[in-house]
């Protein structure tokens, strides 16, 4: 893991240090954006409404909340396999989330996110998934299997 103390940040607005790791590449493409995290496995599939983005999953922690634009950390994936087109409808509905964290990605998001062209990349090294709070400005290369933190 590579940490910088925050010279390389050019006036961040967290003015914190900037943590840069590795992790598994799984989905091509670059994006930043502000991070949403969820401490539960979310199903795509009648848990996220696809013309708007808002978790709609009873009792979900994240329930009530809009994923686009924002970079959706959460465990890993559960449900149908309708769930990779749901992710896809999302992106045609310019309610995507605009990069995907996994602790542990499995099939159904990894090809949701593959067909929608969304960024993403799991297993981040060391305890940095765990850092990873709302509202943190996050960066995914999931090209190069990297993650940027800007605490």
């Amino acid at each position: 893991m590579r940490i910088d103390n925050g010279a390389g940040a050019k006036g961040s607005k967290l003015g914190g240090e900037k943590i840069a790791v590795n992790a598994r590449a799984i989905s091509k493409g670059e994006a930043e954006g502000e991070a949403l995290v969820s401490a539960d496995a979310i199903s795509f599939f009648g848990g996220v409404d696809p013309k708007t983005g808002i978790v709609v999953d009873k009792g979900h922690c994240l329930e009530g909340m809009c994923i686009a634009g924002k970079v959706l950390v959460f465990p890993r994936g559960k449900g149908s396999t309708v769930g990779s087109y749901v992710l896809l409808q999302l992106k045609k509905n310019n309610a995507a989330p605009c990069a995907i964290i996994n602790e542990e990605a499995e099939p159904i998001i990894v090809v949701g996110a593959i067909i929608a062209g969304i960024p993403m990349v799991d297993k981040l090294e060391g305890n940095a998934y765990a850092r990873i709070k709302d509202g943190m400005r996050v960066a995914v290369d999931g090209t190069r299997g990297m993650a940027e933190i800007k605490e």
